[in-house]
């Protein structure tokens, strides 16, 4: 776990020849946002003392409320290293918003998570693991680097290269994740044309939403230095399968248990994880607004195509809402069929 002080991070600033830092966060919407400053700056910044117009974010604040500061997480500092330049590196922190007041703004998404995660604690529970299985398309571009309809290749799930014409981006994007400290699973082409598949390890709730929104960024720079656009919307065309965020949770005791699994039920899981699919399901249509926040996501919530249509669950019906993996023991986990990656 990383700990790291305001020293460190000007160290490191100045051992990785680092030239410019992206304070990055998150609108409400799940977009990455991001204010760039010269490393000269860098101070600056580690004193709380970057403010931005969040009025001109959707959804925070108003025109007459629009000052707010950006507070760097520390221990999110990393050097993007797809980020090739000649003027010099570029390193990102994400930060958490605050309000003039200097109080948490109650907006902030990386803020909502947090007090959940507190809850957790509170609850009497350690760590919520989640894993996350995010599909994205591959498009080519044209002559003037605009994208088009036409998809990067024509291959099909767990098809290989020549007909997977696409391998090199994802294992780009793969050693990509890798040189920063990601620990990536799996890589393969998805069911449609174009389309494809990288998973990630399971790590703590803050840490793997972080990744998602890096890995975000990656993938669409990486695409494009190939030549292809990447989109994450869950429906780019219709009649055919959808981008889906399949999203395996899972939650710890202080001694690492994973509460889940009960070896002496029927089916292994225990009375806390039925108790977290009933509330899973129970509040599905509120936390849609979160989980499938544009109106292409309900696009892909159609039936015949292997995405969930119904608020339910199973031990193997991919058409459900909730599916539960086989694997047991410290494995046990509850997969979040719903959840897309726009």
């Amino acid at each position: 776990m990383k700990n790291y002080s305001r020293l460190d991070i000007l160290r490191l600033a100045k051992e990785n020849d680092v030239r410019y830092v992206r304070l990055q966060f998150t609108d409400m919407i799940g977009t990455v946002k991001n204010v760039e400053i010269p490393v000269t700056n860098l101070e600056k910044a580690l004193a709380n003392e970057v403010m931005f117009d969040g009025s001109s974010i959707q959804g925070f604040v108003r025109i007459d409320e629009a000052d707010m500061y950006l507070y760097p997480d520390l221990n999110t500092w990393l050097v993007l290293e797809w980020e090739k330049s000649p003027q010099g590196k570029v390193a990102r922190l994400i930060c958490d918003v605050y309000t003039t007041q200097h109080v948490p703004y109650e907006g902030d998404p990386r803020y909502i998570l947090k007090r959940a995660l507190l809850k957790l604690k509170e609850a009497g529970f350690d760590k919520f693991n989640v894993g996350v299985e995010p599909e994205f398309f591959l498009f080519k571009l044209d002559d003037h680097g605009k994208p088009t309809m036409e998809f990067s290749d024509l291959g099909g799930y767990f098809d290989l290269a020549p007909i997977d014409g696409s391998e090199d981006v994802r294992r780009d994007i793969v050693l990509e994740l890798q040189k920063m400290g990601f620990d990536m699973e799996v890589s393969h082409h998805e069911v449609a044309f174009g389309q494809h598949e990288i998973n990630f390890h399971f790590d703590n709730a803050l840490e793997a939403c972080d990744n998602i929104q890096t890995f975000k960024v990656l993938v669409k720079n990486v695409a494009r230095r190939h030549g292809y656009h990447a989109t994450f919307m869950p429906k780019p065309i219709q009649g055919i399968n959808g981008s889906g965020m399949h999203s395996n949770l899972s939650i710890s005791d202080k001694d690492g248990n994973n509460v889940f699994y009960d070896p002496n039920t029927e089916n292994q899981l225990s009375e806390t994880a039925l108790k977290f699919i009933a509330g899973v399901m129970k509040h599905a249509p509120e936390f849609a607004l979160l989980t499938n926040p544009i109106v292409n996501s309900y696009k892909r919530l159609v039936p015949g195509y292997e995405a969930p249509c119904y608020i339910s669950w199973s031990d193997a019906n991919r058409s459900t809402m909730i599916r539960i993996p086989a694997a047991r023991g410290k494995s046990t986990r509850i997969e979040v069929r719903s959840v897309d990656p726009s």
